[in-house]
């Protein structure tokens, strides 16, 4: 096993619903990849790509408490696994089952580890996985902006989908690693910055700036600022649901993926409301910040930019972005991977999915008639160029990444023993001790 940078792609498989739950945004089908799903794993081969974001659509998947539909998945996950590409499993993409109802609801963590333990059970030679994507972003969008599935606007509902999604990823976590000991959680999340427009704005950026933790503070075991921890208190958290964070000892298995995007910086009014900034710092402060909190290794998950009119728009992003992932590894993060996320162009998230249009967003590598554009040849020759070049940095991990033709193995399997040995090593030690240093 040679560990290797991790020059990843993804399949855009978000799925929330709008209009009071009545409409499914389900992009999968919007994008074509029911359709198309051996093409799309020709060309992710075609980029010289070997880890793929990418999930069953949860919606049609999961059926019920135990009761699946793996149909789909099945004839996916078997062609990626002959083809020897890794997938990073993203189990819940903004959305769940219409019987499950949306994030106020309390059983869902506990559906959600159900789902995810049997998915591993079904899939032992998958590794390493997303449970829950941008946890952050969902709470915000669902329960907050309301603008999906339970489409609520208050503080209150906020705290609840997001402790209810944290929680649920949290659980997922527990029970894929009781399945595959060396499992890695690469958790992709938005890298937010809110920037002062005036010095009336001051406080209202700071609180949005601590606010802009509380997933993963809650995901990997850090005890919140205090006005964070009042804010979570007042709006309907209580102290054993935030003791239960505390008490998460996985962080040692985690990758923190942070995703960027021209649209992650925001400048802040007087009276709290925000519009966009553009890039402002940029990836490479932005995750100087997120690494100095959590102290994990890093990987680039998403990032994407429209082909504009010129057609090099995406082309100097993509410049830009990898320029920033050096400059963040010449700082000593250690740094895995980095991502164009997505393989194909996506549809209506020029509204962020609010809207049922049909509008395609020229943002992938390929169009949806599967014919590659600028940014997806300069990804593949940047691929090409950096892959021997980078020293590998996985180094850094305690578990080391098994290849789907690997996981039979015998040295794969004594590696899934000892990480059976340290995951229990790990059970026993104080919360907020396990951790992973470069």
């Amino acid at each position: 096993m040679t560990p290797q940078f991790l020059f990843a792609t993804g399949i855009e498989n978000s799925n929330p619903t709008i209009q009071g739950g009545k409409v499914r945004v389900d992009e999968m089908e919007k994008c074509g990849h029911y359709e198309h799903w051996r093409t799309d794993f020709d060309l992710v081969q075609e980029l010289g790509i070997s880890f793929l974001r990418y999930g069953p659509p949860i919606h049609t998947t999961f059926l019920g408490p135990g009761k699946y539909d793996w149909t789909f998945a099945d004839k996916t996950f078997n062609d990626l696994r002959r083809r020897d590409i890794v997938p990073i499993v993203d189990l819940c993409h903004f959305g769940v089952p219409d019987w499950i109802g949306n994030f106020q609801n309390p059983d869902f963590p506990v559906l959600f580890a159900g789902y995810a333990c049997d998915f591993a059970k079904r899939y032992p030679w998958v590794q390493l996985y997303t449970p829950v994507n941008e946890m952050y972003i969902c709470a915000e969008f669902s329960a907050l902006f309301g603008w999906w599935n339970e489409q609520l606007h208050s503080d209150q509902s906020f705290v609840t989908a997001l402790k209810n999604i944290v929680k649920a990823n949290v659980l997922a976590m527990r029970a894929i690693a009781k399945v595959r000991p060396d499992s890695i959680f690469i958790q992709s999340e938005s890298s937010e910055y809110f920037h002062a427009e005036n010095p009336a704005a001051i406080r209202p950026a700071e609180l949005m700036n601590s606010r802009r933790f509380l997933s993963l503070d809650l995901n990997y075991g850090r005890r919140v600022d205090s006005e964070m921890y009042e804010y979570l208190m007042d709006n309907g958290m209580t102290r054993e649901e935030y003791h239960f964070f505390l008490k998460n000892n996985l962080k040692h298995q985690c990758i923190m993926g942070n995703d960027y995007y021209r649209t992650n910086e925001h400048r802040v009014c007087a009276d709290g409301t925000t519009r966009a900034a553009g890039e402002v710092f940029g990836y490479h402060v932005i995750t100087r910040q997120y690494h100095d909190r959590y102290r994990l290794p890093v990987m680039h998950t998403e990032t994407n930019l429209w082909q504009g009119p010129c057609g090099d728009e995406a082309v100097n992003w993509l410049w830009k972005e990898w320029a920033n992932v050096l400059r963040v590894r010449n700082d000593g993060v250690p740094i895995v991977g980095f991502t164009w996320y997505s393989l194909t162009d996506q549809v209506d998230w020029d509204t962020a999915l609010r809207e049922n249009n049909g509008k395609v967003n020229p943002l992938g590598l390929f169009d949806l008639d599967r014919k590659i554009r600028p940014v997806g040849e300069a990804y593949k020759q940047l691929i090409k160029d950096w892959r021997q070049v980078l020293p590998a940095q996985s180094v850094c991990l305690q578990v080391p990444i098994i290849m789907p033709s690997e996981s039979n193995e015998e040295w794969a399997q004594e590696k899934q023993d000892q990480a059976q040995k340290a995951q229990q090593d790990h059970s026993t030690a104080p919360a907020n001790v396990a951790s992973v240093e470069p």
